[in-house]
């Protein structure tokens, strides 16, 4: 639950709001079948073509002071359990089968430390039999410096509830040093025990001993063309309008498909990496199109509209270069450069440069819609007045045709802010309910638009 755009994990959470993220626990069945009863916190994998599920961060990481990563979340137990709690509890009754600790705190306590939430409730009052894995060198991180006391570490979160370690390196030093502590009764053999029965429980259920390889019958299904038109109605239906006219003028979307002239700027309008963001090919994310397959905005633009509009492409326009000819529409694309986790932290959440100066350049003499592209709401407000409409494409991924099927009018804009859209950062943090609610953008908002009618088929 994200409750400050300020951290660099804020577009892996699905709302500010807990009710949402509660909601949206139903990809659990998606990943691992849909159990017919309330599990009981059983792990649950219903066959071969089913993957085991992991909810993470555990507990609160998206509560962290300025939204730093890896940082002190310091809450009451109203907050704790009935915000940041609130959608494990449908993880466990989905049968999640894992659940991964968080690098973060809680009122100065180490997740991967805390006895408390870990065992005592997530174990212990929320029932849950599936198993706990730490996240990458987690435990290392127990200390300050990390790694500093390993053997203090291994124990801590051992005896904390931590049942499956992530040793992305030196595994022969935790496993020597595991072996030395329940040697000298440090972790009892009643814990290695629980953790090792929760460990076979998952892979019993994912059968993993009747069929321990992978299963390549469906590989051909990987990036299917099935599966991208179900990625570009999700990109569709996730747009959010915010603004679509200047005051006491008529709304310019849907954009006609027969103009003259369009121009469309911008570093994002052409960069497939930049729509999908980090944690694609790599950790940090891509620039550029040579990467995988998929449609930039771009080219869902030229596809769109009439064989006799003129789309010009201009990444970076002059300030002068909407006065040396005429241009009916300019469509700015611009937003964040990929990022995953401290990486993405930023205390300014400004839209880096030129992409202000691409919106003031395009957008002062024609009627101009600028798309955001980003993982989190942005600075956007000293430019809204100049802007006759405003898209919030968040991170589209691989079907850019999507933001162009919408801005066309085939389809029209439903999306819905799922966070708050602050005016400036010295707001932060700032949620729907907080007695000082003073947005851009409310939490709930979004214009609609209805389609153009067509031969479109309807939406699935």
């Amino acid at each position: 639950v994200c409750r400050d755009p300020r951290w660099g994990r804020c577009y892996e959470s699905y709302s500010e709001d807990h009710r949402i993220v509660q909601q949206l626990t139903e990809i659990i069945n998606g990943l691992q079948g849909e159990a017919k009863t309330d599990m009981k916190g059983m792990p649950y994998v219903n066959g071969k073509t089913k993957v085991a599920g992991s909810s993470k961060h555990y507990v609160g990481d998206g509560g962290t002071v300025k939204g730093i990563n890896e940082n002190n979340t310091i809450v009451d137990d109203s907050a704790l359990y009935g915000m940041h709690m609130a959608a494990y509890v449908n993880s466990v009754a989905k049968g999640i089968a894992t659940i991964m600790a968080s690098y973060s705190s809680i009122n100065g306590v180490k997740m991967h430390a805390h006895k408390q939430l870990l065992t005592d409730y997530l174990k212990g009052k929320l029932g849950f039999k599936g198993f706990i894995i730490s996240d990458w060198e987690g435990i290392d991180r127990i200390t300050s410096p990390a790694h500093s006391n390993y053997s203090y570490s291994i124990q801590a979160s051992i005896n904390a509830g931590i049942d499956m370690v992530m040793v992305p390196y030196n595994y022969t030093e935790f496993y020597d040093g595991l072996i030395d502590l329940v040697k000298k009764n440090a972790i009892p053999m009643s814990r290695i025990d629980d953790a090792v029965s929760r460990i076979l429980r998952v892979k019993f259920a994912m059968g993993l001993f009747e069929n321990p390889l992978g299963d390549y019958s469906l590989i051909n299904e990987v990036g299917s063309q099935k599966h991208r038109e179900l990625a570009r109605q999700a990109v569709r239906k996730s747009l959010v309008l915010l603004k679509n006219g200047k005051p006491g003028n008529p709304p310019i979307l849907p954009l006609p498909k027969n103009a003259g002239k369009i121009v469309v700027a911008g570093s994002h309008a052409n960069n497939l990496g930049y729509q999908c963001g980090g944690w694609t090919i790599e950790w940090q994310g891509v620039s550029g199109n040579n990467w995988t397959a998929g449609t930039t905005i771009l080219d869902g633009i030229k596809a769109t509209v009439d064989k006799r509009t003129k789309v010009v492409y201009k990444k970076k326009p002059s300030d002068t270069y909407s006065s040396k000819g005429k241009m009916d529409y300019g469509i700015v694309v611009v937003g964040e450069v990929p990022y995953a986790e401290t990486n993405g932290d930023s205390q300014n959440l400004t839209i880096p440069a030129p992409g202000p100066a691409v919106i003031e350049n395009v957008c002062k003499e024609t009627k101009c819609v600028v798309i955001i592209v980003s993982g989190r709401p942005v600075v956007i407000e000293p430019y809204v007045d100049k802007i006759d409409a405003l898209v919030a494409a968040w991170l589209p991924g691989s079907e850019g045709q999507g933001v162009a099927d919408v801005l066309f009018g085939d389809y029209g804009f439903t999306g819905k802010l799922a966070r708050t859209w602050f005016k400036r950062v010295d707001q932060l943090p700032m949620n729907y309910g907080d007695p000082k609610y003073d947005p851009l953008f409310p939490f709930g908002f979004g214009l609609e638009t209805k389609p153009i009618p067509s031969t479109k088929k309807p939406e699935l």
